[in-house]
């Protein structure tokens, strides 16, 4: 039986797999032969560490805020009549005693004329009538007349006299009413626009508004406190944590829409006993020299008031707190320079700080920078801070700031 070229193929093809799986078994003796290199070593978490150390530390209260003036005047006409003209400038100072608006005078100048005659009337009857008694007395005396005639004449002088003074009642009166069509600023003030224009016809009363006169020297600041505000501000200072200024002397600064602060200095001068049932506050009044007229009503600003102390606070830096999945921590090192996570309690900011209520005791020290690459009870490498380091070589603390703010940054990022 003779063989095709085809019946060697499954031959060959055996002997090739055969070599195929000596050369790997080769390959896998070969690798056994060599242990996998250990990894390096971690490399040591380099840190910034601060002492804790309480100690007394001012701070202060910020509020929303609107200006008001201290006197706030409404100009209204004080008789009825037509307005004649508006003789200021609409939203410029005015001051004391300065005409605002003049109105149509005759018709009172008619009513004071008439008063005046009618007093003239009254005069001369009084004249008479006392001429009369003047007559009357000496004979009565000699019982001439009769005790009546007396009386009478009496009477008659006695109610002349009345008359007189009505009249003269009268003409008072028609004088002020004169008067009132001259109407003038009773204070020094910014003007508001005119509510009535020339021509108009006014009454006394609801209908005779025409203007507004602001009092910008003092100022008057407005904020509110809400219920809980109030009642966190005195748990804090039943426990010692707060302390208010002696007399509760305030000092408040206003800050500008535009970040800048009011050059003058303010104080608290009323606070309202009662809470608006509204809104739950209670109103507190801070009052400021404002002769070059740079505040007005009804801005709204930021009232700073300081003058309260929180006596042995403990203040971290807020980048060395870490947010867990429950509470805040913080890293605390101890003598072997190795750290340990501990929860800590914390309050209120305090710039770039923050209190620290529990968790902590003086004497501590705790990871400022590089805090994100702390491990627990590992060794770590304490080095200076920025601003220290720069303070060492004579930097300015404002390129020292700057120094920590770039690494905290870096930190964060990493």
């Amino acid at each position: 039986m003779k063989h095709t070229p085809f019946d060697a193929f499954p031959q060959r093809q055996t002997t090739r797999g055969l070599r195929c799986v000596l050369v790997f078994a080769t390959l896998a003796l070969c690798a056994g032969c060599h242990k996998p290199a250990a990894p390096p070593p971690a490399a040591t978490a380099e840190v910034t560490v601060m002492k804790v150390e309480p100690r007394d530390t001012a701070v202060d209260f910020e509020f929303t805020a609107q200006t008001q003036s201290s006197r706030e005047v409404e100009i209204r006409a004080r008789v009825d009549g037509f307005l004649d003209k508006r003789v200021y400038t609409e939203g410029q100072l005015v001051h004391t005693g300065q005409t605002l608006f003049l109105m149509d005078p005759k018709p009172f100048e008619a009513a004071l004329q008439t008063a005046k005659g009618q007093l003239a009337q009254q005069q001369a009857r009084l004249y008479v009538t006392k001429a009369n008694l003047d007559r009357v007395i000496p004979l009565a005396a000699q019982n001439a007349l009769s005790k009546k005639d007396l009386d009478d004449a009496t009477g008659n002088e006695k109610s002349a006299l009345a008359a007189v003074v009505a009249a003269q009642g009268q003409v008072q009166t028609a004088e002020l009413n004169l008067s009132y069509t001259t109407i003038k600023s009773p204070l020094n003030g910014l003007s508001s626009f005119a509510r009535q224009q020339d021509g108009s016809y006014v009454t006394a009363g609801s209908g005779g508004l025409l203007t507004y006169v602001y009092q910008l020297d003092p100022m008057w600041v407005n904020f509110s406190i809400s219920e809980n505000e109030l009642l966190k501000t005195r748990d804090e200072i039943a426990k010692g944590r707060l302390k208010f200024p002696g007399d509760n002397d305030f000092t408040v600064t206003v800050v500008l829409a535009d970040g800048t602060e009011f050059p003058d200095k303010g104080h608290i001068n009323f606070t309202n006993p009662a809470f608006s049932t509204e809104t739950g506050t209670f109103l507190v009044r801070a009052s400021f020299a404002n002769a070059k007229g740079i505040l007005r009503p009804g801005q709204f600003v930021r009232a700073r008031v300081s003058g309260a102390v929180r006596p042995n606070a403990i203040l971290v830096p807020q980048r060395s707190v870490l947010q867990g999945a429950k509470s805040h921590f913080v890293w605390v090192v101890d003598d072997e320079s190795k750290a340990h996570q501990r929860v800590v309690e914390v309050g209120e900011w305090h710039g770039d700080d923050w209190f620290v209520t529990q968790g902590l005791k003086p004497g501590e020290r705790i990871v400022v920078d590089g805090a994100l690459r702390v491990t627990a009870d590992t060794p770590l490498k304490i080095v200076a801070s920025p601003a220290a380091a720069n303070a060492a070589i004579g930097v300015p603390a404002e390129e020292s700031t700057s120094s920590d703010a770039r690494a905290s940054s870096t930190i964060a990022t990493n």
